[in-house]
């Protein structure tokens, strides 16, 4: 049984992120010449958790349950500000500010040497996105911001401005989803060597610019699933390197052995260039 639940949202006509440009202790010269970042929107399957979270996550979204949204393999951790009924594992349409997204582009002219994210590049961040608070409520809201970010630099935040339930599919459609991620669990998985997995590689580029919480950069080996359409469709690791890369732009030949579809455990070793 579907279960609805209380969650925090303020439903807002988004306001321009060029305010979010220079949002360090430094502010860019030049900033109010940037063009606005277009405003962050995903679709996809509601799940809520009937845990609560930390007490900084209970400071962002108002003590409510853990709520996340699924598009595709990427999770998304949902915070709120208003009171919203949501429907557990419905598909809805959300509107924000990526957290992570911002804090990037706001950058950091002291090159790490105040930790990562800064505190008034999150104050920033925050009071785009739900402007009209008190400067104590930015405070608390800025301060859980920059410790979840801090912790999880790779798991992507969205701050909620919209949020509304997604185009009900036929049952035709729906029958079919099933049907489909039935067949695809049911696929026999075989291990192939991350050297020979590697020359399978169609689209995608294991290399990537170092982000801003890890400048220096790195290599590192990421345990992954390719499914049967040659897309990664799990994650085997924990490891922030891993979370922060791009997989839905990797794309390798569809996986068959022995003429049938299979699924393919590997490696992925992806290395990020550090800043300069």
């Amino acid at each position: 049984m579907n279960r609805k639940v209380n969650f925090v949202c303020f439903a807002l006509v988004l306001p321009t992120l060029a305010a979010l440009n220079g949002c360090s202790s430094k502010p860019p010269a030049g900033e109010s010449k940037k063009a606005a970042p277009a405003p962050f929107k995903i679709q996809g399957k509601l799940r809520v958790l009937s845990i609560t979270g930390s007490t900084s996550d209970s400071s962002l979204n108002g003590g409510g349950p853990s709520i996340f949204v699924w598009e595709g393999r990427q999770q998304y951790r949902l915070f709120s500000r208003r009171t919203l009924n949501v429907t557990d594992e419905k598909e809805y349409i959300v509107e924000g500010i990526h957290a992570q997204k911002a804090i990037d582009e706001i950058g950091d002219p002291d090159q790490g040497k105040g930790g990562y994210p800064l505190l008034t590049s999150c104050e920033r961040v925050v009071k785009t996105a739900w402007p009209g608070m008190s400067f104590e409520e930015v405070d608390v809201k800025a301060a859980a911001l920059r410790g979840r970010v801090s912790r999880y630099p790779a798991r992507p935040i969205i701050l909620v401005t919209r949020i509304q339930a997604a185009p009900s599919k036929d049952d035709g459609t729906v029958a079919a989803d099933k049907k489909k991620a039935k067949e695809e669990e049911d696929l026999r998985t075989v291990t192939v060597p991350a050297d020979k997995q590697k020359a399978l590689l169609i689209e995608g580029t294991p290399v990537q610019p170092a982000p801003l919480w890890e400048p220096a950069g790195g290599t590192i080996r990421c345990k992954v699933i390719i499914g049967s359409d040659g897309k990664i469709s799990e994650l085997e690791t924990g490891a922030q390197l891993c979370e922060a890369a791009p997989w839905a732009q990797f794309r390798y030949q569809a996986p068959v052995q022995g003429g049938h579809p299979v699924k393919v455990a590997t490696e992925v070793e992806v290395r990020y260039e550090p800043r300069k």
